[in-house]
């Protein structure tokens, strides 16, 4: 996870009683109420700490004293040994369209996954590869048309969710299952209250008078790390921080006490000391109600931090799945270890030369192999190639190297262009061995 930097030990004496600074915002001869910052937990986000873990080593960075990103070669989570409950949600050839003038947009191809109660399970992928959409369609948040899921089954309890109508997906939103957005300032209505949001999402899944929803927000509000929670009560979304306006949509979104937690990049536009704060949060909240959690993002580190298993997309399709012990470690698929080489460390910032296909007329074979360095002939036809077991307990990839890794065709030397010009590497299984460049042989 990126480190966060050292807070102050103490609130400086230009900060009011949340421990926020004061933003002294003046216009039409009146003086603005100061933003609420977060300031609990700030000692604990300087203290907690990183493990990074390759092959040969394994290294601790101390966030306190760390001022640039973490080198991040491999990384293990920390935070506990997860046991897995019974599967809660299951996603078998889930595959999401929507109908444009210029096509069929194909945003998710046959996506498989499971949760279990208890377990967080991590989306990445770069943007367009379909991470979002396949969180929407859990509960068909999309708008149909132009949005409709074409096959497929969303299995959640013993449920088939893709078959079931709007008002019976009505009833399951926000009582079971619950979304926290990457934008909480587009999230929460700017013409209500805090306190209003939360009562009406208390109100709508629960048989509870108005005074004791009101309570129960106070309670919430609490419970996500807000000060002075009955205060906040009366605030606009206006006058919190982003920290604390996430924290609103965490309270929303527990309401209702879900069995699953959908959150679409939540810490993406909060700093490292808010988004500590966050994950940590969303751990001792997952403990507490015993919750599956989805969480989507393209953070590396927060993967890291936060992931139990890891599904990695690209396109619409997944490429990779497996622990986040094992997808770390030992990368599989030449796109996850592009994404891994992409993070921030002692040599240069590598980069993944061209950009994702035409979803509405994607290639054939596997969508990657345009952009793949090892990628064959056979890379670019007929379908996906089906998963095979890497190394690991339920790590899998989808990579033609790995149905042919004994075949001495795939070993032979092939020309690949690449954003660097011309390469000659040789290719073989993607977890190990060499690649032979213009520079030399370099060892992976």
């Amino acid at each position: 996870m990126t480190p966060a930097p050292t807070p102050p030990s103490s609130p400086s004496p230009d900060r009011n009683r949340d421990g926020e600074e004061n933003q002294d915002e003046r216009g039409h001869g009146h003086e603005h109420k100061h933003e609420h910052e977060d300031e609990d937990e700030q000692s604990d986000s300087a203290n907690a700490t990183t493990t990074v873990t390759s092959n040969e080593n394994t290294t601790t960075t101390d966030h306190a004293a760390a001022t640039d990103e973490p080198t991040m070669e491999t990384a293990t989570n920390t935070h506990r040994d997860i046991e897995r409950g019974d599967p809660l949600l299951t996603v078998e050839n889930l595959r999401t369209v929507f109908d444009t003038d210029d096509g069929q947009v194909q945003a998710v191809d046959g996506v498989d996954f499971t949760v279990h109660r208890g377990e967080t399970v991590c989306i990445v992928g770069e943007s367009g590869s379909g991470k979002t959409v396949t969180s929407e369609s859990i509960t068909q948040l999309f708008k149909s048309p132009p949005g409709s899921i074409a096959d497929g089954s969303v299995i959640f309890d013993g449920d088939d969710l893709a078959a079931r109508s709007e008002d019976e997906l009505a009833d399951i939103r926000g009582a079971r299952i619950s979304h926290i957005f990457q934008n909480p300032q587009g999230a929460l209505n700017p013409v209500y209250t805090v306190g209003w949001q939360l009562v009406e999402a208390i109100q709508l899944h629960r048989d509870i008078d108005k005074d004791g929803a009101r309570e129960e927000a106070v309670d919430l509000l609490s419970r996500v790390g807000i000060p002075e929670a009955s205060a906040r009560l009366d605030d606009y979304p206006h006058e919190l921080s982003g920290g604390m306006k996430q924290r609103v949509m965490i309270a929303m979104a527990l309401a209702c006490q879900p069995d699953l937690l959908i959150a679409d990049e939540p810490t993406t536009a909060l700093d490292v000391t808010i988004q500590a704060q966050i994950l940590r949060l969303l751990r001792d909240l997952q403990e507490e109600f015993e919750m599956g959690i989805i969480f989507i993002t393209h953070d590396l580190g927060v993967v890291a931090e936060i992931a139990d298993r890891v599904v990695v997309m690209y396109a619409g399709k997944v490429m990779e799945r497996g622990s986040v012990y094992d997808v770390f470690d030992s990368p599989s698929h030449p796109y996850t270890k592009a994404l891994l080489e992409c993070l921030p460390g002692h040599g240069s910032l590598g980069g993944i030369p061209g950009s994702l296909p035409d979803p509405i007329d994607p290639p054939e074979g596997c969508r990657f192999a345009e952009r793949c360095p090892y990628a064959i002939e056979e890379c670019r036809t007929g379908d996906q190639p089906a998963f095979e077991s890497a190394a690991g307990d339920g790590h899998e990839v989808s990579c033609v190297h790995y149905q042919t890794a004994d075949d001495p065709s795939v070993l032979e030397s092939v020309t690949t262009d690449t954003a660097d010009g011309h390469s000659e590497r040789r290719t073989g299984r993607t977890d190990g061995g060499t690649v032979q460049t213009n520079g030399g042989d370099h060892h992976e």
